[in-house]
């Protein structure tokens, strides 16, 4: 008899994040890539194009669009999805009550706490969603994962999950290498010949002050990544008001991952001064890259850096940012490719199917 694990896949019909339908791609391909024997891998996903994924057979579909799938199951009606092993990599999967003795299991999965932390970066209906899931996830899920043990802590003060907490960190995408056009990406995205990187986000994203003003007093250019079209503007005044005049800044959005590579693999360093509890999905890039990372001290970087990067208070990072583009670079680059061979799907993939089997 084969046992099928069922993983959600709204996220590759309509993605709501580029990273959540990463994670959600790669680690259904990893988990059809080294089943258990006697396994394999089936897709549950809403009305729409799912693209076809090696090894996952396409199961079944939804009869409505993703945000519809979503609005219902944020209220717990679920129609025509079935029982089994259900594994979502995120919060949204079909939950119920259901006997957690038999067969039937449900895991959900949550990479950043901002609905809770920070819920004015997010739309107020995609923070109230995530709230409600987690509500649901707490009555009815049989396990819920996190990507860090930082992130289990924080959880622990939002929701009363007990011992059904569990840790599988995330990974850079699958092949993420720099493209062999990567000077003609650079050329397109007109960027600086040398530059300190940054993810950003809004002005108002946490530490983004903190981290211009870290990069300021070495008169190198910033390029600032992951910032909405609509807010560069609102980047460069911050990045004044920080001491970087606004001709070195360099706001970019909508880079795919060989975009992001190629502008890893040039930078001088990669600062991340976020106390934010999420996956910290730029940093781990940019340790796969080899670029020198200094990371603000908290408990995700400590964790996930560990010593892949300068792990630093906020005052401490302008003399860090200094160390890691002088002569400290070339050591930094080595600790960051070795920290970042601790990060793989099939790494993922394997504690996820031992979730499932010890459930």
């Amino acid at each position: 008899m084969t046992v099928r694990l069922r993983v959600v896949l709204d996220q590759l019909v309509s993605a709501t994040h580029p990273d959540l339908a990463m994670a959600s791609r790669s680690l259904a391909t990893a988990l059809a890539e080294a089943p258990p024997d006697g396994c394999s891998v089936e897709a549950i996903a809403p009305a729409g194009t799912l693209p076809p994924l090696p090894g996952v057979a396409e199961g079944r579909r939804l009869p409505l669009g993703r945000r519809e799938t979503a609005a219902a199951w944020q209220l717990g009606v679920v129609t025509g999805v079935g029982g089994g092993m259900i594994h979502s990599p995120t919060l949204l999967a079909p939950l119920v009550r259901h006997d957690r003795a038999g067969h039937d299991q449900t895991v959900v999965t949550l990479w950043d706490l901002r609905a809770w932390e920070a819920p004015d970066e997010l739309p107020r209906a995609v923070a109230a969603g995530e709230r409600a899931l987690l509500r649901r996830a707490a009555r009815h899920a049989d396990a819920v994962v996190v990507p860090t043990h930082a992130m289990a802590d924080r959880l622990a003060q939002h929701a009363r999950l007990g011992e059904r907490v569990r840790v599988i960190a995330g990974a850079p995408p699958a092949g993420f290498v720099v493209p062999t056009d990567a000077d003609a990406r650079r050329r397109d995205l007109d960027l600086p010949p040398a530059f300190v990187l940054l993810a950003g986000g809004t002005a108002a994203s946490d530490g983004l002050a903190a981290g211009l003003r870290a990069v300021a007093p070495t008169g190198l250019d910033v390029v600032v990544i992951d910032v909405p079209e609509d807010e560069a503007e609102r980047v460069a005044a911050l990045a004044a008001a920080s001491g970087v005049a606004a001709q070195r800044v360099h706001a970019r959005s909508g880079l795919d991952h060989g975009d992001r590579a190629a502008v890893l693999e040039r930078a001088a360093a990669f600062v991340a001064p976020s106390s934010r509890g999420a996956w910290p999905w730029r940093v781990v890039e940019a340790m796969a890259s080899g670029a020198p990372v200094v990371a603000l001290d908290s408990d995700v970087h400590r964790e996930v850096v560990l010593d892949g990067g300068l792990v630093v208070p906020e005052e401490g990072l302008e003399d860090a940012v200094a160390e890691a583009i002088g002569g400290a670079a070339e050591r930094l680059r080595v600790l960051a490719l070795d920290r970042a061979r601790a990060f793989s799907w099939a790494g993922a993939a394997a504690r996820v199917w031992q979730v499932h089997a010890d459930l």
